[in-house]
């Protein structure tokens, strides 16, 4: 079983956002999000991802110095293509620029994290971005590596490998919770997918179930997602929401048992129709 975060724990819960808008993350930084920064993978992903209606960002290194500019209090960040032969000149660009946490995607081998430690040398940390099956045999020894503090867990690739119909359907399965046992176990802090707007009803999947997983899989840490649509609230706007997803979240700390076995089983009956015995209401 997952050890859940302790109660007061999420008002450090920690969020990124991608973005290579100056002006967006200077209003991201007034709100309190914590990491800023890019998204610079692209090599493979539109290939891997077809007919998922994923998104390829178009964001370029050459953007990295304003963001970072914009910056007060919030730690400069990039998700980093994967693993490739220029990952050398990508990284060393990054960190001239005073990245101070990397993201790697879509690794299917200890080694490939290894070895792009070896060439970030201690010089930022480096997050894993778990969303490949194929890593399974290998868990305890990435689990194993020192200089790892944090591992994200992707939900678009891992859905995708699973077999599962919609990337959110990852977050109830059997799979995401073994996996998040078995780095909240080691130690290591860990961040599940992203969050959109606290309350927010008029997705297709309400936001509040998606809160209420992560005290259940014991995640402290996510992205600001897409459809939280940061771009087009004005700054004040922003960090209001911003503040009622960290409120939201220590509400979902404080439920019941029952509470979030009833939102997962909520959320599962979302994929799958078959799901029963949802008559309970969620917190």
């Amino acid at each position: 079983m997952v050890t859940r975060p302790q109660p007061g724990s999420y008002g450090a819960f920690t969020l990124t956002l991608w973005t290579a808008d100056p002006a967006l993350a200077r209003a991201a930084d007034a709100a309190g999000v914590d990491r800023i920064g890019p998204d610079l993978e692209s090599l493979g992903k539109a290939h891997r991802q077809a007919g998922k209606g994923t998104w390829v960002s178009p964001h370029r290194i050459e953007q990295i110095t304003p963001v970072r500019d914009s910056l007060s209090r919030a730690a400069l960040f990039a998700r980093t293509n994967p693993l490739h032969s220029r990952s050398k000149e990508e990284l060393d660009r990054l960190l001239d620029s005073g990245v101070a946490f990397l993201m790697l995607p879509n690794f299917s081998r200890v080694g490939e994290v290894e070895q792009y430690l070896r060439l970030v040398n201690g010089r930022a940390q480096v997050i894993p971005l778990l969303e490949r099956v194929a890593i399974l045999p290998d868990l305890p020894r990435l689990l194993d590596i020192a200089e790892l503090e944090e591992i994200h867990l992707g939900l678009n690739d891992l859905s995708i490998d699973l077999g599962l119909p919609e990337r959110l359907a990852a977050l109830t399965s059997d799979f995401l919770s073994d996996i998040s046992a078995a780095i909240c176990e080691a130690g290591l802090r860990l961040g599940v997918g992203g969050i959109a707007r606290a309350h927010d009803t008029h997705l297709p999947v309400p936001s509040d179930l998606v809160y209420g997983q992560f005290p259940r899989l014991g995640a402290t840490a996510a992205l600001i997602s897409r459809s939280f649509a940061p771009e087009k609230l004005t700054p004040s706007e922003l960090r209001r929401e911003v503040t009622n997803a960290r409120r939201r979240l220590q509400e979902w700390l404080m439920a019941t048992p029952a509470q979030i076995d009833c939102a997962r089983q909520m959320l599962r009956h979302r994929f799958d129709p078959s799901e029963r015995g949802l008559e309970a209401d969620a917190h």
